[in-house]
């Protein structure tokens, strides 16, 4: 308590003290003018023996108002020109707009300088009467009394790694020396506030975007993973099923050969198993385990199925989604040489074209118009796959091979990795 009034007994005595100086020397001046036989005290000079004490009470209320706005009567409160540093967490660019939004919110304020190469805003903002001249009992005193009509806020933004420091200047629009004899009632002090106030607001909305935008992130991959499933559950496991049968009614006619497809379904199996390490598959992995598709299936159709591999060596490691390229295979099988009496060759070519990897499964089977028992449930899950995985950056295509038969083309960038454990056999 003692504080705040030795602040504002010194504020008080400060700016009646300096009236007193300016009406001494005022004194001093009229009578080293004024002529032998003019009165000593003309009217203009006995009206100015009024304004130290106007002073003095336009003092005091300043003082009572700033300590209604803030709670605090010191130096810096009284002040009518006041200085505030906030600090932002956000880059330099980022940290200009919203000092400047924060600024035009600030209604009605005029742009008088917005430079992002500088980030420096600059405003002029009409100075808020709180007790308007109109009201009864209010009487004006000369000009030098009155108070300037604008308030002038000076934003500059500071760069910093990560972080960026507004210092926030909210001053009178008139010279400094005039604050010897002039009081802003605060106005200043509740611009200063208003703004410090809105920026952390600023902050806090735009923490608030950030976060929501990263949940959404989230939820959406979440979303995409449980779709991915879902398309894995909608996969028939026929195949393990067939597979198994077709080895135990072997090894009641042909030993050898029910040995030769278990062995070929172990490494199918082993290819299959899903990754702990998070790591993903590679095009040469994803051909090893069509390939030993493949061979439990000519095993089961003879000669009526002649396979034929094109994958160079080079692009035998670069990260391929798991399970696509058997989806292919399989339903190159599945709906193209086993409904056909004589079988066929199934193709599979990969072609690297610059940042694409482009990968064929072809085979000249009975081609597209023919009828099939199938529910498409594996191609649906290959273009669902890409969807969601990458984008327009991927594609699927299906034609017709020449002379018969189809062609299925998977193209997607070389750059690109498939994390997601998703497995999806032909439909």
């Amino acid at each position: 308590m003692s504080v705040t009034v030795l602040a504002s007994g010194f504020f008080i005595a400060r700016l009646t003290c300096a009236w007193l100086g300016l009406l001494f020397i005022a004194m001093v001046v009229w009578s080293g003018l004024a002529s032998p036989g003019s009165p000593p005290f003309p009217e203009p000079f006995l009206l100015a023996l009024l304004a130290p004490g106007y002073a003095t009470l336009r003092a005091i209320s300043h003082a009572r108002r700033v300590r209604l706005l803030v709670d605090r009567v010191d130096s810096v409160a009284l002040a009518n020109r006041q200085r505030r540093q906030v600090e932002l967490p956000f880059e330099a660019v980022v940290a200009f707009e919203l000092v400047d939004a924060a600024l035009l919110e600030m209604a009605p304020a005029e742009m008088l300088e917005r430079s992002r190469e500088r980030l420096q805003v600059r405003a002029r903002l009409p100075r808020l009467d709180p007790y308007p001249s109109g009201s009864p009992g209010r009487w004006r005193l000369p000009r030098l009394l009155s108070r300037q009509p604008y308030n002038q806020v000076l934003a500059t933004v500071t760069p910093g790694e990560g972080v960026s420091r507004v210092t926030v200047i909210c001053e009178p629009l008139a010279g400094a020396w005039l604050d010897l004899f002039r009081v802003d009632d605060g106005t200043n002090l509740e611009n200063a506030e208003a703004l410090t106030r809105a920026l952390t607001r600023h902050v806090s909305e735009q923490r608030r975007r950030e976060q929501e935008a990263a949940k959404q992130t989230a939820t959406e991959k979440e979303l995409a993973v449980a779709r991915l499933n879902l398309l894995q559950a909608q996969v028939e496991p026929h195949f393990l099923y067939n597979t198994l049968a077709n080895a135990q009614v072997l090894t009641r006619v042909d030993p050898a050969r029910a040995g030769e497809m278990l062995g070929h379904l172990i490494t199918y199996l082993r290819h299959s198993l899903p990754r702990t390490s998070g790591a993903p598959s590679t095009l040469g992995e994803e051909l090893e385990r069509s390939r030993a598709y493949l061979d439990i299936m000519k095993i089961r159709m003879g000669d009526r199925l002649s396979p034929q591999l094109d994958v160079p060596e080079s692009l035998r490691g670069v990260p391929f989604p798991p399970m696509m390229l058997q989806t292919l295979v399989e339903n190159a099988l599945k709906h193209g040489l086993e409904p056909r009496p004589g079988g066929g060759t199934v193709w599979i070519r990969a072609r690297a074209n610059g940042d694409r990897l482009s990968v064929t499964v072809a085979d000249d089977g009975q081609g597209l118009g023919a009828e099939t028992a199938g529910t498409g449930v594996g191609l649906r899950n290959v273009r669902e796959r890409l969807r969601l995985a990458h984008g327009d950056r991927a594609s699927f295509v299906l034609t017709s091979n020449f002379p018969s038969g189809v062609a299925a083309t998977l193209t997607l960038p070389l750059e690109e990795v498939d994390h997601a454990p998703v497995r999806a056999r032909g439909g």
